[in-house]
C-alpha cells in the first residue's frame, strides 16, 4: 500500500510560481513512476506531468510544457511540481499519483495507469 500526500497549494497571481510537494509512504519509492494530474470545476481530470522511476525520462502536457518541471529526490520519497508563469487556467485540484515500474506515453497519461493517489491541493491563479 502507498499513501500520498500533497501540499504545497495555495492562491497565486498570474504570473506567480508555486511548487507542490507529493511525499509517499513507501520503502521503494524509487521504483515507482510518479505523475501530477489536475481537475478543475466541471472537467475532467487531466494529465500534467510524469517522472519515471529511474529519473531518466520524464513527460509533460503541452499545456504544461515550458513552464512546468516535475522532480523527485528518492531519499526523500518526494516528488516535486514547480509551476512558473502561472495562468488562471492552471487552476485546479492537483493530485499526484503512482504505479509500479511502468512507462509508456499512452500509460502514464491516463488515470487508469496508477495504482495510488493522493487526496489533492488546490491551486487557485488569480488573473
Amino acid at each position: 500500500q502507498v499513501q500520498l500526500v500533497e501540499s504545497g497549494g495555495g492562491l497565486v497571481q498570474a504570473g506567480g510560481s508555486l511548487r507542490l510537494s507529493c511525499a509517499a509512504s513507501v520503502r521503494t519509492f524509487s521504483s515507482y513512476t510518479m505523475g501530477w494530474f489536475r481537475q478543475a470545476p466541471g472537467k475532467e481530470r487531466e494529465f500534467v506531468a510524469a517522472i519515471k522511476w529511474s529519473s531518466d525520462s520524464t513527460y509533460y502536457a503541452d499545456s504544461v510544457k515550458g513552464r512546468f518541471t516535475i522532480s523527485r529526490d528518492n531519499g526523500k520519497n518526494t516528488v516535486y511540481l514547480q509551476m512558473n508563469s502561472l495562468k488562471p487556467e492552471d487552476t485546479a485540484v492537483y493530485y499526484c499519483a503512482a504505479n509500479w515500474r511502468r512507462w509508456s506515453i499512452v500509460l502514464i497519461t491516463n488515470v487508469g495507469g496508477y495504482d495510488y493517489w493522493g487526496q489533492g491541493t488546490q491551486v487557485t491563479v488569480s488573473s
